[in-house]
């Protein structure tokens, strides 16, 4: 039998058994100061959420799973393709409408001959103004009767056209239209709060350009001019590309043609190949690569002719393929709170890809666990990301400096202090695999914890998520993962199991902690005065 020595100190060594049989490890030890010196830490990865196409906000699903975030993690504003589309109505030029009116006995008619209705825009705004959420407009797709190419649609289940438009002088009049109608609707102290967006990563197949980068600025250029007529104040930015492409070359091109610009924003996945994003051949892990991006891209401004340019990541998440053991599992909450803690300062936002599985780029949802990107998924199920942005919605927005890389320590605005720790370890089954189970791979993490500056003996709550709290996608595999048509009772099931634990009510013992964290698991320890 092995015999492991005792640390020598305050904590004991944590004894963890593996499969394998016993394994010493030692505990990590985190030291917190509540008075130590701290930086701004303002909560950049709740800000503003993706969700599916513009005209799904006029569902009620997909206005209840607003409700569900906001409370979680009071977000500010939404981004969602599509605003031009087609099925939402904007732009018509062959629209002509008939008014009849009766008057003092006379009967008159008139005709409404403008290009341009926007019952369903506003009706999409006021709705996600209603709950507290301002649009971040991105400004695509082309409508089809503006389009250069009206075949040319993208293989999305809704097939937005991605051409060109045939004219860029009817194109810059509905943007001027479109922006004036936004003002005279809310109010340019309203509207010069949301952030417009040209178009959606223009260097994939969402462009139809040719070739891509050139045309793109052509028409980010027109935009961007087209909506500052109607007011300096309005905030766009872009390239809005995939990849955390072409920053460097839209910031030269901004200096070059003297075009206005107020952020620049970009997109990654933890998935994407370094490849792609660097230009490399290395294997850049899925904990690692959008801090490595957004690092890369933070450089870029410094080095451009604009280097306080805000800089945000509108697109971002552990997967852009359907991973039901990645984006619908609660390895979620190690791989977004590594990401938080890597990437702060480096941008002003970083808008995580979506909030709600009311979404149909590949159809209609068939069962609520196929590796969608919202923390909502569908019938209104909570997924455990869900419960990790509601247990890091707690961190406070003054950060206190740790050695350590599983952990964040902040101050609360009572002066206490909230940490996340958490336990990293790579997703199982990885791909669109609906048979294979989710669960932790390898050993559980200790913390050894000393508060400094707090009640010696002051009361904590530890709020986890983890294979066994706040984990839907266990009581999912319990039910065999049915790849369809669930029952009521199984919804409700899956409803009660998805959410949010209670927190554990702990004790500090002469102002130390110890707490274990398995893999995969998340857990937020709040610590007030």
């Amino acid at each position: 039998m092995r015999v492991c020595r005792p640390w020598l100190g305050l904590f004991a060594v944590a004894l963890l058994l593996s499969p394998g049989g016993a394994v010493c490890q030692q505990a990590e030890r985190i030291d917190v100061d509540a008075r130590a010196a701290t930086t701004p830490f303002p909560h950049f990865w709740e800000q503003t959420f993706g969700s599916g196409r513009a005209i799904l906000a006029l569902r009620d699903s997909y206005r209840q799973d607003i409700r569900t975030v906001k409370q979680a993690t009071d977000f500010r504003s939404v981004r969602f393709h599509g605003i031009f589309n087609d099925e939402v109505g904007l732009y018509d030029p062959d629209r002509r409408i008939i008014n009849f009116a009766q008057t003092a006995g006379q009967v008159g008619a008139s005709v409404d001959n403008s290009s341009y209705n926007f019952s369903y825009v506003d009706q999409i705004y006021d709705g996600l103004l209603a709950e507290g959420v301002r649009p971040f407009v991105e400004m695509s797709f082309m409508p089809k009767k503006l389009a250069a190419d009206p075949n040319l649609v993208h293989p999305f289940w809704y097939h937005p056209d991605v051409s060109p438009p045939k004219d860029y002088a009817t194109w810059d009049k509905m943007i001027r239209a479109f922006g004036q109608h936004l003002v005279e609707r809310y109010g340019i102290d309203e509207v010069a709060t949301w952030k417009f967006e040209v178009w959606n990563e223009p260097n994939l197949d969402f462009w139809g350009g040719n070739p891509k980068q050139p045309t793109y600025f052509e028409l980010y250029d027109h935009t961007a001019r087209a909506l500052k007529a109607v007011s300096p104040r309005i905030q766009v930015g872009g390239p809005a590309t995939a990849q955390a492409a072409w920053v460097a070359p839209f910031l030269a091109h901004l200096k070059a043609e003297n075009v206005p610009a107020d952020f620049v924003s970009t997109h990654v996945y933890a998935n994407d190949r370094a490849q792609d994003v660097f230009g490399t051949t290395e294997n850049i892990p899925r904990d690692k690569m959008v801090w490595r991006s957004v690092e890369k891209v933070h450089a870029e401004i410094l080095a451009s002719p604009y280097p306080k340019m805000p800089l945000i990541f509108s697109e971002y998440n552990a997967s852009y393929a359907n991973e039901p053991n990645v984006t619908d599992s609660d390895y979620m909450g190690p791989w977004l709170a590594n990401n938080i803690r890597l990437c702060d300062g480096l941008t002003e936002s970083m808008d995580y890809w979506a909030f709600s599985d009311v979404f149909e780029e590949q159809g209609v949802v068939r069962t609520p666990f196929y590796g969608g990107f919202g923390v909502v998924a569908a019938d209104h199920i909570p997924k455990p990301a869900l419960n990790v942005f509601a247990a890091l919605h707690r961190l406070g927005t003054r950060r206190i400096r740790l050695e350590s890389e599983s952990a964040l320590a902040t101050v609360t605005s009572g002066g206490g202090v909230a940490l996340a720790l958490w336990d990293y370890a790579a997703p199982t089954g990885t791909g669109p695999a609906y048979t294979m189970p989710s669960g932790p791979q390898g050993p559980a993490k200790t913390f050894a914890i000393e508060f400094k500056n707090v009640p010696a003996e002051a009361e904590v709550a530890v709020y986890r998520v983890d294979d066994d709290h706040g984990n839907v996608l266990k009581a999912f595999d319990a039910m065999g993962r049915p790849p369809a048509d669930l029952t009521q009772e199984q919804v409700a099931k899956l409803r009660a199991a998805g959410q949010m634990a209670p927190p554990e009510r702990l004790h500090l013992t002469h102002g130390t902690l110890t707490l274990t964290v398995p893999a995969h698991g998340l857990a937020v320890v709040v610590v007030e005065r």
